[in-house]
């Protein structure tokens, strides 16, 4: 009987909440925000730059925060195998060269001997046996002279290929940029793969093309329709918080992140500034279109501790007396700390900040005392 007393007065008591009084604020008359959201500054052209082959670096050129220029000699490495290897390769086709000019010398003896050759037998003087030989030489010296020329050709080829190896010794700047890091030094071995362990570099230093700078956040899949291409942004650098960017949506990355449920969105900066660097932490607000001669409006700010997910709606709870009712509202821009209700909400009105989940329309509260700090 205990037991049954209890279980009837227990759904009379209030249950304890904690409120927050909704405010007002003013929306600019440019535009409204409709979505809050963080992430860094990026380059699209950024490049960890390293060598085709694997050597011993003997120069560095480059130092941190230094320019440089597409095509700049950035590095050089131990050439010394290389260019011997072009000076016996210009030999080879030097010498090939030279084989040519001697076979066509022969050819033209060969030649003048064939028709020497031939009057003799015409003449009686000599037989057919020897007409016979000399036009076999000359065949030969033909076929040899080909032969000759092809090698030539091939000569050329492998001088070609040493040249370019040789060439492959100096690392060059790939785009004009700015070099943000120094990663091997002279003395060192550099590789294109990650060979020898620890004591093989793979990159000589990074290069960004500053001219890229742009900025990446990713959003809420459940806010993403907010977001739309050539979209007018705010952007706030972290290191510079009185420092208003005019930015704009350049695309929405067409594939959601399943772990974070978010998509990343990329916006472009309108003028580019040498304040804003690479891996800047950045905030943005995403605004509408304000129309034609609008005035600034009035928008409800609550926590967002104070608005619930149920299931494609936004609710809050709004306490009426001793009772609290459960409202369907309008997000408008949805900041860490705070979110600013569009339609469904007045200024002045209190919401539920922390109560139990088991709230219910209709249900009977008891107000705590607002903690010092609550908005």
């Amino acid at each position: 009987m205990l037991g049954a007393g209890i279980f009837w007065i227990a759904p009379g008591r209030a249950l304890e909440v904690r409120t927050v009084t909704a405010r007002e604020r003013a929306e600019e008359a440019g535009g409204a925000t409709v979505l809050n959201a963080s992430g860094y500054v990026t380059a699209r052209r950024r490049a960890t730059v390293a060598s085709k082959i694997t050597g011993r670096l003997v120069e560095v050129h480059v130092e941190e925060g230094l320019p440089v220029s597409r095509g700049q000699v950035l590095a050089r490495l131990d050439d010394s195998q290389d260019r011997a290897a072009l000076a016996l390769a210009e030999s080879r086709l030097e010498a090939a060269r030279r084989a040519i000019a001697e076979t066509r010398a022969q050819i033209a003896l060969a030649r003048t001997t064939l028709e020497r050759t031939r009057r003799l037998v015409e003449g009686g003087v000599t037989n057919r046996e020897q007409l016979d030989q000399d036009e076999t030489d000359l065949a030969t010296l033909e076929a040899r002279l080909a032969v000759e020329e092809q090698g030539v050709v091939v000569a050329d080829r492998e001088l070609s290929l040493q040249r370019a190896q040789l060439d492959d010794t100096v690392v060059r700047a790939p785009f004009d940029g700015i070099v943000v890091s120094k990663d091997a030094q002279p003395g060192e071995m550099v590789s294109p793969n990650s060979a020898g362990g620890g004591f093989t570099r793979t990159g000589i230093c990074t290069i960004v093309d500053m001219s890229s700078l742009e900025i990446e956040v990713d959003v809420n899949e459940a806010y993403i329709s907010r977001v739309r291409p050539g979209q007018r942004v705010e952007a706030v650098l972290d290191a510079y918080p009185d420092w208003r960017i005019p930015a704009h949506v350049i695309t929405t990355i067409p594939t959601a992140d399943r772990q974070k449920a978010t998509v990343l969105v990329r916006i472009g900066f309108e003028a580019l500034d040498p304040r804003l660097l690479p891996d800047m932490g950045v905030k943005v607000a995403l605004r509408e279109e304000a129309e034609a001669g609008a005035k600034p409006r009035a928008a409800v700010v609550v926590p967002s501790a104070a608005v619930h997910r149920d299931g494609s709606r936004d609710v809050v709870w709004v306490v009426h007396g001793e009772r609290v009712e459960r409202r369907a509202v309008s997000i408008g821009r949805v900041a860490e700390a705070e979110a600013t209700i569009v339609s469904g909400l007045s200024g002045g009105e209190q919401v539920v900040l922390d109560g139990p989940e088991n709230l219910k329309e209709g249900a009977r509260v008891s107000v705590l005392p607002s903690e010092e700090g609550g908005r």
